[in-house]
């Protein structure tokens, strides 16, 4: 039997308001920690394989205006692949969920434009509640900054944070027809482990060591970018 588009449409919206929750159940259920001595605050420049330079940081309160500014810069095909489902706008809540982070539970790392300053990029991961050594991910990067190898760089810069935090093992709600997404996952060992509503549902175990971070870049010439 076929299941009406409409209805896809609606399942993709309860789950990006599923993401939306757990992350919101994180930031209010455990303290926010200190910052530990050698986690960076201000980021670090970082030059891409076509010769153009980003800093990639932790996401602040205070950057709710870069999110919704590159939120602008992304196609409705991008913005359907991420969200699985449309998306107009982001809320003052999203906005609010997305950059008040604990940088423990919830990690974000947003990717700024070296030369201009703009959001070009982000890459987020929240923690499940019932297996702390899991996390749920989720990347984005601009229409006019894919296949740069950036999407490839936030998540080896997400993996690192993850380790740190005693995060093993990372999943993913990837639409099926999202072959940027689909390939570099793959690429990076990610296995399907469900499938369901035209999504399907990734897990990849991180080594947590230095090696993951070589063989995260090692991909990069070759990898496919993310939407």
């Amino acid at each position: 039997m076929m299941i009406h588009p409409d209805i896809y449409a609606a399942l993709a919206r309860e789950r990006s308001r599923a993401f939306l929750a757990e992350a919101k159940a994180a930031r209010l259920s455990r303290p926010v920690p200190r910052p530990r001595e050698g986690r960076p605050s201000e980021g670090r420049p970082v030059r891409l394989r076509d010769g153009s330079a980003v800093l990639i940081r932790p996401v602040r309160p205070g950057d709710a205006g870069l999110l919704e500014d590159g939120f602008a810069g992304l196609s409705d095909r991008s913005r359907r692949l991420r969200f699985l489902g449309p998306k107009a706008s982001l809320s003052a809540a999203e906005l609010r969920y997305f950059t008040d982070v604990d940088h423990r539970d919830h990690e974000a790392l947003g990717a700024l434009d070296h030369a201009r300053g703009g959001g070009v990029g982000i890459a987020r991961y929240v923690r499940d509640r019932e297996d702390p050594h899991a996390a749920e991910i989720a990347l984005t990067v601009i229409d006019g900054w894919q296949g740069r190898g950036l999407g490839t760089e936030l998540l080896a810069r997400l993996s690192e944070r993850a380790c740190q935090e005693g995060i093993r093992r990372f999943t993913a709600a990837v639409a099926a027809d999202n072959a940027a997404m689909t390939g570099l996952l793959r690429n990076l060992g990610a296995d399907v482990v469900g499938r369901e509503f035209g999504t399907l549902e990734y897990e990849m175990a991180l080594a947590c060591v230095p090696a993951r971070r070589a063989r995260l870049r090692g991909n990069a010439p070759g990898a496919v970018e993310l939407s």
